[in-house]
């Protein structure tokens, strides 16, 4: 049975790196029915927090990466916070103690390698140290292939304050809990190899290492950071991103699933991963693609999933103001579906919908000076206004609306074009929107023919 883990530090925000690490661990297990552990790395008392621990479980939960061991979900080789282990490591370190492969030195504990040893005097460190000819450690990586490395020095296992160091509890953990493969960022490569000294020193099997590539920041060389632009998993939550497009886009950071395929369902995800097709260069993080690929699930959400999102994100907005109390459902619902086609993300809506809620929009003067500018946009307005109080326009469908503008044009010698520009601006008080006539068929014909008859007043 494969297992394999995610083990976050909660010491900061929940990054988009960590975000691809837990995702590859999570599609791993999933395509080969294997279990995905959590595991909370919070030794470093100084920096953890639980608001970022409740952040990282906030965010798996939101990318929907369910764990099937860990906090929360239990499992049989708990506790999954590093922080109450200490037991686990204390039996782990005697061991190495009594075995000859670990000793005391300065208050700490170091871990002794096997091979010639011999005294230097280090001139850089300006100190005698112990070298140690040992053979290469060779790690053969699922992704980067053969690896050699050479660990020619003792190492710290225990600090002297008595906490013991990453090195140990990660190797002691994934011991513990029968970790197989381990699947985490290239910049743990160069780690590796005291990992595998360790887990052989603990006549352990070692667990198959798949080291996945960096993710660059968008401009300029170097990892994408914490501090970067579009790093945080937060900030795609905070904005209305739909998860699903997320997963989608990280997915295909560092993986390839062949051919030119990019939109793609959790489900063929799965289907599809394997490490094989992991690349070995690093990706480059593209937040206009990650939006463009957010605008095409956006687009593609059935009416009352967009809807109850959209309800969401206005709610979390404040959007509407008590005193103006929330819009009548089936108007707000009608607004939502009429505007889903044209948005590029949920987090537009607010901005892109507002006139509809409110007598009070602002014209925007630039598009007011260009739409009054040329022809007679005074004289259209009026006669469509004329045209639209006539009860035999039907405003229940856009079509009949739009046959009704379209006679009129035709009875003047003009085009619909001549009379959609000044509509516009008066409805919306600028230039861009939904389709026209639905606009209209959502606002009503009161509502509409009033916003006119200010306009022309004005």
């Amino acid at each position: 049975m494969i297992r394999v883990r995610f083990a976050p530090s909660p010491t900061g925000f929940f990054h988009i790196g960590s975000a691809r690490t837990a995702l590859f661990n999570w599609l791993y297990a999933r395509h080969t029915g294997g279990t995905f552990v959590l595991r909370i790395e919070d030794t470093d008392r100084e920096r953890n927090s639980e608001a970022f621990l409740n952040v990282i479980y906030d965010s798996l939960k939101w990318l929907g990466l369910n764990w099937d061991e860990g906090p929360g979900a239990g499992g049989d080789h708990g506790p999954y916070r590093q922080s109450e282990r200490d037991p686990i490591y204390r039996d782990y370190i005697q061991k190495l103690l009594d075995a000859g492969r670990a000793y005391e030195k300065d208050g700490a504990i170091w871990f002794k390698l096997i091979g010639e040893r011999h005294e230097i005097f280090d001139a850089h460190r300006k100190k005698t140290v112990v070298k140690v000819k040992t053979a290469p450690t060779e790690i053969n990586d699922l992704i980067r292939g053969r690896v050699e490395r050479v660990e020619d020095e003792d190492f710290v296992i225990v600090r002297s304050d008595g906490s013991p160091v990453f090195h140990l509890v990660n190797v002691i953990d994934d011991i513990a809990m029968k970790i197989t493969h381990v699947i985490r960022g290239e910049d743990h490569l160069s780690n590796t190899s005291k990992h595998v000294e360790l887990f052989k020193a603990f006549g352990a099997p070692v667990p198959h290492f798949a080291h996945i590539p960096l993710i660059l920041k968008q401009n300029g060389p170097g990892k994408m950071s914490k501090r970067d632009q579009g790093a945080l998993v937060e900030e795609y939550q905070r904005r209305g991103y739909i998860p699903h497009a997320l997963v989608n886009f990280l997915s295909l950071l560092g993986w390839n699933p062949g051919g030119d395929r990019e939109i793609m369902s959790v489900a063929e995800i799965i289907r599809l991963f394997d490490l094989p097709g992991v690349n070995q260069s690093n990706a480059r993080f593209d937040e206009k693609k990650l939006a463009h690929m957010n605008m095409a699930y956006v687009l593609a959400l059935a009416p009352d999933d967009f809807v109850t999102r959209a309800k969401a994100f206005f709610a979390k907005q404040n959007t509407f103001s008590q005193s103006a109390g929330a819009p009548d459902e089936a108007y707000l619902r009608d607004v939502l579906l009429l505007s889903q086609p044209k948005i590029k993300g949920i987090e537009d809506l607010p901005a892109y919908t507002a006139y509809f809620f409110t007598e009070d929009y602002a014209i925007d003067a630039k598009v007011r000076e260009k739409t009054m500018s040329k022809g007679a946009p005074k004289t259209r307005l009026r006669e469509l206004a004329d045209v639209l109080k006539q009860p035999s326009v039907d405003f229940s469908t856009d079509l009949a609306i739009e046959e009704a503008i379209k006679k009129l044009a035709a009875a003047k010698g003009l085009g619909f074009g001549d009379y959609q520009a000044v509509a516009r601006l008066a409805v919306s008080g600028t230039n861009i929107g939904p389709n026209l006539t639905g606009m209209f068929r959502v606002m009503g014909r009161d509502r509409v023919l009033a916003r006119m008859e200010r306009f022309l007043a004005a």
